[in-house]
Parts: C-alpha cells; structure tokens; sequence
C-alpha cells in the first residue's frame, strides 16, 4: 500500500521498517533504563487505547519505563501546562500529539530546547521543524484516509448529489489533510456531487452541526465525518430526527463496526493502524536515543473497511478478535 500524502513539511513518507529495532537495540536500551511520557490528545478513544498498547510493549521490551500517561482532553491550556510540568521531571523522551498548532508550539519547543527527545504523533505544530524542535513525526497517511473514504462513499451516492462534510475546526494537520483529500477526490471523480461543509470545535458541538447540515440542505445523500466519534454522535442524532444517510468516516472503533455490521449508517471506514503506530513511535523513541539516525516523517497506509471485510480488519487493525455482536450480526458465532 503506497502513501499518498506529504508531511507537514512536504516530506516524503517513510515506511515504519524504517525504525524496525535489532536485537542489539534492545539490548543497549535495557542498559539505559530511559524513561518516557507520552502526551495524548484523549486516552478515551479506542485509537487511543490501541496506540498506548502498542508504545507500552515496545517500551517494556526495552527496558524503558512509562513514567506518564496525560489525557489532555482536547485541551491546548491543558497541554500546555502538563508538558511544562513534565520538562521539570526531565524524561529522556516525550512522545506528544499537538491538540493545536499556534497555541501549543512554544511549549513543545521548550521540550526539546531542555534536552529531551521529542516525538510528535498526527500533527506539527506551526513553525516546529524536524531535527531542531523535534526529532520525528510519526501518523497515518490521512490524506490517504481522506480518498479511501471518498472512494468508499462515492457508491452509495447517485448522480448529482449533496453531500455533507463535517471536519475539525482546529487547525490540525490529521484532520485537514483527511477533509481536503476527500473533497479533491470528489472532484477529480465525482465531479456531479455538491459538497457542503462544516466544522465543529468541540466533540460535543459536532451531532448539532451535523442536525444542521441536514436541516439547511434536505437533500443530502451522505456525510463524511472526519473520524469516528463525532460520526456515531452524529448518526444517532439524525437517527433521532428520522434521517439515516449513508456515512465515510476515519478510524474503526468497535461501535463503528458494529454499526457497520447491522446495515447502520456507517458504509464506509478509512482505517487508521493505531497499534501499528504506536509500536513506530516507540521505536522511534529507542533509535532517537540511542542517537541513530531516524526519517523526519513516518507514516502508516490506511485500510478501507466495508461491512464484506469488517471482521479480518478488525483483527488486523485491533490485534484481537472482531467483537461478538459484530459477528452475531454477519452470522458468523457459533
């Protein structure tokens, strides 16, 4: 699977084998005994949850302690401040997701300005450059997210619809790459459809806009909703209203397999490799301090789901077994 979008900086991507550690890395890090925070936007989340796994076992494999775990809960004050209070623990490395770009840049610089290593996951902050401010970012490709989910919806649409287009109002790196590849991808082969779009700052604001949407355009024949969260809020809202359109969106979680499962909304998953990603991070982590020389961006294809190939992407994607309603709905359980 190739790699469609560029890095922040225009980088080219590289695959994660890049950071593939040997047998001799993980013996020179247990002699370290480095010790790590990682900085998230939520621990809520399923992706979330999936990216600690895979950073956590890496890290215990090589001797590293996780000596932090921060929910930010969306917050740049909140970033801000837990990042400030961990230069004063002084870590041997940080792995962080920027909430935002302005509002947190200054305190990310001050991590790596105080000697500690800094990786960043998803998103770099404005004016942050590789090799100065930070050592590597590591994310999907979403704006490959952005075209597998317009691909993935284009089927469900006739000639000549609406469809609606809700992203993330901040300005953040992930999310707008994912709503420009999937309005570029309409126009480069759907040239019929009309997009309408609006974005939501908080998670709690996007099942409004999305009631929104449908109200100002009643003939909307689908949505794309930047990840899955905000896509169910969504999906639950319009079902309230008596609306159930057919749905893209970024990541599959588990209620969004299940829905996928029974017919629901959600038609089409562009799937992230969370725990994938998290190994990648964490080792970069290791190479970075072990000063071997890392690429500037790494990132992971994604995977587009449908209900035919739900369940072995979920294995793939969650390292496990796809939930039981998931396969009591396909007829799979026994």
């Amino acid at each position: 699977m190739t790699i469609s979008g560029l890095g922040p900086h225009g980088e080219r991507a590289a695959p994660p084998e890049r950071v593939s550690l040997l047998p001799d890395d993980r013996a020179s890090a247990k002699q370290s005994a480095w010790r790590v925070a990682v900085v998230l936007h939520t621990v809520e989340s399923d992706w979330a949850k999936q990216q600690l796994a895979g950073m956590v076992g890496i890290f215990g494999d090589c001797g590293a302690a996780v000596i932090d775990v921060v929910d930010c809960g969306f917050s740049p004050e909140r970033q801000v401040a837990e990042l400030d209070r961990l230069i004063a623990h002084r870590p041997d490395a940080i792995i962080s997701l920027p909430v935002a770009n302005e509002e947190v840049a200054s305190a990310h610089a001050r991590v790596s300005a105080a000697g500690i290593k800094l990786i960043l996951l998803d998103n770099a902050p404005t004016g942050l450059l590789p090799g100065k401010h930070y050592t590597a970012l590591v994310s999907a490709d979403n704006f490959g997210l952005g075209k597998i989910a317009a691909a993935g919806l284009s089927p469900h649409l006739p000639q000549g619809a609406e469809v609606g287009v809700l992203g993330f109002a901040a300005d953040f790196f992930a999310t707008n790459e994912r709503e420009i590849a999937f309005i570029k991808w309409l126009q480069a082969n759907r040239s019929d459809v009309r997009v309408h779009v609006k974005r939501f700052g908080r998670m709690d604001e996007a099942a409004k806009l999305g009631e929104a949407l449908v109200t100002n355009h009643p003939t909307l024949a689908g949505l794309f909703v930047v990840w899955d969260t905000p896509a169910l809020a969504v999906s639950a809202r319009l079902a309230e209203m008596g609306h159930v359109l057919p749905l893209a969106t970024v990541d599959l979680g588990e209620a969004a397999a299940i829905d996928m499962a029974k017919n629901g909304s959600v038609r089409c998953i562009a799937a992230q490799q969370p725990y994938q990603q998290g190994i990648a991070a964490a080792q970069t982590v290791i190479l970075s301090l072990l000063t071997r020389p890392v690429p500037a961006w790494i990132a992971l294809p994604g995977i587009g789901v449908t209900r035919g190939n739900v369940v072995e992407s979920f294995q793939t994607i969650w390292r496990q077994p796809a939930p039981k309603e998931v396969l009591r709905l396909l007829g799979l359980s026994g």
